[in-house]
């Protein structure tokens, strides 16, 4: 009986639950109702002397209560189907040992699914063997035997172990989850292309620049588009260009009398050629709104609101133009100055078409913490240096310093180790205060810049693995 014991201590699952059988009396039970009968002749003494002996039995009790609480041991076990049995992986000459259950918790993976592991078989040596990437493997082992928890160890790459993963099939969800885990920002869903065959070609062109030549050519147009319509932004303002776009007309009132005023002169080449990069943004912008297959989904995203925005402010002038009837070029209402800041949102389409400008999104987007702490400080350093400098300058009698609040323009150049030399404090201790806030600045800056670094780093590694 001990035998039998021992066997299903090793060999039975735990949801199985052993019974002894009928008529069985553990000697336990027969040790404890002897002790109960002749309990009240055990003196103190003696209490002190069967100590051990009580051990003993509470020993023998536990193992009993097991004995006693288990499956019925006429069954037979089917170690194979309960899947207890042992298998041995090597991987690239380090051997592993595990159950087959383990693997089976997990069976979409390569590992747990018996019918895509079979190819690994090595039949001589009874054993699966893969020829992997060894430091690997301990942490996807580890994988099936907590449940789910994964871990990039430290001595192996995260390009490398992001391969593995792949390979061993894990499942996007728990790679995505280490990539988060990881400081990484996973890239947007992407919409299911429509189902349209025609749609789904033009929404390909339109969405994916590296689909096709023709793509191609699309993204290097826009680009293109974007670029001129910038450079105009920025050439219109020149004072030998102020008033390039309006013409003079004389205008007789009703009383006979002459005025000239300024009209918009539509033949000019700036107007045409901005004009031409609007209705491409339009055209591009309407034909991905009609081929998009999730009209939601497309208002939702912020880059089509920054198109947008881009593109309003040459409608809203147009349309004062031709209402009024009269130039606008220098009307320097805050308003309009407003709406045409607006047109340099153009710019933010070309983080689209350059991989370089989302690594720098994703890395700002990431550094927030970060930044957010070194405006903190600098806000911090500010009112103290300030108020500090501007009350040891009061008694100056050259003090450039009208106020602590003008005293910030001042702090924050200095910390930001610019230094215009406007404004300099003239007495001693207000230049060995600004000494100090010149040293506390490059302190206050260099704190976040490697944390900013290490995150550009990550993002820049985690394109050019993307684009492998």
């Amino acid at each position: 009986m001990h035998f039998i014991h021992q066997n299903a201590d090793r060999y039975a699952p735990s949801n199985y639950h052993l019974k002894p059988p009928e008529g069985f009396e553990s000697h336990a039970a027969r040790r404890s109702s002897h002790c109960t009968s002749h309990g009240s002749r055990l003196s103190m003494a003696e209490s002190g002397s069967n100590l051990h002996e009580s051990s003993q039995l509470l020993e023998e009790s536990s193992e009993d209560s097991f004995y006693s609480s288990t499956v019925d041991l006429t069954k037979e076990h089917d170690c194979q189907h309960e899947g207890c049995g042992r298998v041995t992986i090597n991987v690239s000459g380090m051997k592993f040992e595990t159950q087959l259950r383990t693997l089976n918790r997990l069976p979409n993976t390569l590992l747990g699914d018996p019918e895509k592991r079979i190819k690994y078989w090595n039949e001589s040596r009874k054993e699966y063997f893969f020829d992997r990437y060894r430091p690997a493997f301990p942490a996807i082992l580890y994988y099936y035997q907590s449940g789910g928890r994964m871990k990039c160890p430290l001595e192996v790459p995260f390009e490398i172990f992001m391969e593995e993963l792949y390979f061993f099939e894990l499942g996007h969800h728990t790679i995505n989850s280490l990539k988060v885990h990881e400081g990484y920002i996973l890239d947007e869903v992407q919409i299911k292309p429509p189902r349209n065959t025609i749609q789904r070609k033009i929404w390909t062109v339109m969405e994916c620049p590296e689909s096709s030549f023709l793509a191609k050519v699309v993204a290097l147009m826009s680009v293109v588009f974007i670029w001129i319509s910038v450079i105009i932004f920025c050439i219109e303002t020149l004072p030998s260009l102020k008033d390039i776009g309006c013409r003079d007309e004389n205008i007789t009132a009703v009383n006979g009398t002459v005025r000239i005023v300024k009209v918009p002169d539509f033949t000019n080449a700036l107007f045409i050629i901005e004009s031409l990069c609007i209705m491409w943004f339009v055209l591009e912008m309407v034909i991905r709104i009609l081929v998009a297959p999730s009209k939601l989904e497309f208002a939702k995203a912020i880059a089509n609101w920054i198109d947008l925005v881009s593109i309003l402010p040459y409608f809203i002038f147009l349309g004062l133009t031709l209402s009024l009837g009269e130039c606008h070029t220098n009307n320097k209402s805050g308003i309009l100055s407003v709406l045409r800041v607006l047109r340099v949102a153009r710019v933010f389409k070309l983080s689209k078409h350059s991989e370089g400008l989302k690594v720098l999104g994703k890395t700002l987007k990431t550094s927030l913490k970060e930044l957010f702490m070194f405006a903190m400080f600098l806000a911090i350093a500010t009112v103290i240096f300030s108020a500090a400098v501007f009350y040891a300058e009061l008694d100056q009698d050259h003090s450039q310093f009208e106020s602590i609040p003008s005293t910030f323009y001042w702090t924050i150049v200095t910390m930001s180790t610019v230094g215009y030399g406007d404004y300099v404090p003239v007495g001693i201790l207000g230049k060995i205060l600004g000494g100090f806030c010149a040293v506390s600045g490059v302190l206050t800056i260099a704190l976040p810049v490697p944390v900013i670094v290490a995150n550009f780093n990550t993002f820049y590694k985690q394109s050019a693995m993307n684009k492998s």
